[in-house]
């Protein structure tokens, strides 16, 4: 019964979040590569139109999907976006033939220009209230211009950048009242090597390629500084993000890929030493990466799907510390019930 219910609620927010966003992009996407074909280079007007007319009524149904009583900034922003993807994706024939009726323009330049007068006038007044201790500041600031995910990426993406290029020497977060505990000893080793090793076989990769397309090794060497940029990022992450004893709960972390608060009160059992038929279940999350894990958490009541691709609850927690007695004595002390099994 879980397991369906986990299922059917996997699907309606599938089709409730993902598919309103996903499905407008992929829609203009496909016209604007239709607007490369001779039928549509011949017949530029009408395609200039069609264009605009599908880009507005994909953003406006995907906004209606997603909610059923949007306000007027969503709607203003939908056409807004819906005008700037047409101008932005168009041909260059298409987009002359669009400029060419300003009237088919009047409502996407409007929009535009109330989405970005009442953004820039958001921003400003962020900027006069700013709260230098508020970790969601930068993703609001950037929402009130552009759409609350892109917003989200970016902050994302600038802060791992800002982390694999700089902090070198920052120390490990372990906010007041928590106490911390390592587990990056055994995986660093393993990633720096695998970090090595991908910088000389990108070294070699784009010396074969550059013989062949010059094109194609500048945008493999891109890729592939971005990549590697994005590996010293993790691997930096994993010393900076320890495993935390809080006053809620255990907070796992892995780095930048795990970060998540588990209340004391759903900890039912604490396993040394897993075995692996336990380790492997579908109901088991291992986070503990490259390495095999020396502890185990066993839940319940189970924790919701780690995210909205997984379809199981997690009943178990698989870890690996440097130093598991200590945070063991640790947790003893703090669990809310004492089910701590003969094997701790």
């Amino acid at each position: 019964m879980t397991a369906v219910r986990s299922t059917a609620g996997f699907a309606t927010g599938f089709h409730r979040t993902i598919l309103p966003i996903v499905a407008p992009v992929l829609v203009i996407a496909a016209i604007a590569a239709l607007l490369r074909l001779p039928i549509a280079q011949s017949h530029t007007r009408a395609a200039a139109l069609l264009f605009l007319w599908i880009a507005s009524d994909a953003m406006i149904l995907g906004l209606l999907a997603r909610a059923r009583r949007p306000g007027w900034r969503a709607g203003i922003a939908a056409m807004a976006s819906a005008g700037m993807a047409v101008l932005s994706l168009s041909p260059p024939p298409i987009r002359a033939a669009l400029l060419a009726m300003p009237w088919a323009l009047v409502v996407p330049v409007i929009a535009i220009a109330l989405h970005g007068g009442w953004g820039l006038w958001r921003v400003v007044e962020r900027v006069r209230q700013w709260d230098r201790h508020d970790p969601e500041r930068w993703t609001s600031l950037l929402g009130e211009v552009f759409p609350r995910p892109f917003a989200r990426l970016a902050v994302a993406e600038a802060g791992l950048l800002h982390l694999a290029l700089f902090r070198w020497r920052a120390k490990p977060d372990v906010p007041p009242g928590t106490i911390g505990f390592a587990y990056h000893r055994h995986l660093q080793p393993m990633m720096i090597t695998l970090l090595a090793l991908s910088c000389i076989e990108i070294g070699v990769t784009h010396l074969l390629i550059a013989h062949w397309s010059r094109t194609l090794a500048l945008v493999l060497f891109v890729v592939s500084d971005v990549s590697l940029l994005y590996l010293i990022g993790l691997i930096k992450s994993l010393r900076l993000a320890p495993v935390l004893l809080t006053q809620a709960g255990v907070r796992v972390r892995a780095g930048i890929l795990v970060d998540r608060t588990i209340p004391y009160a759903a900890i039912r059992h604490v396993q040394l030493h897993p075995d692996g038929d336990t380790v492997r279940a579908p109901g088991s999350w291992n986070v503990a990466l490259l390495a095999w894990p020396n502890l185990l958490l066993r839940l319940d009541p189970p924790l919701l799907p780690r995210s909205r691709w997984r379809r199981d609850t997690v009943d178990a927690i698989a870890l690996r510390l440097d130093e598991p007695g200590p945070f063991l004595d640790e947790l003893r002390v703090r669990l809310v019930t004492r089910h701590v099994t003969e094997e701790c």
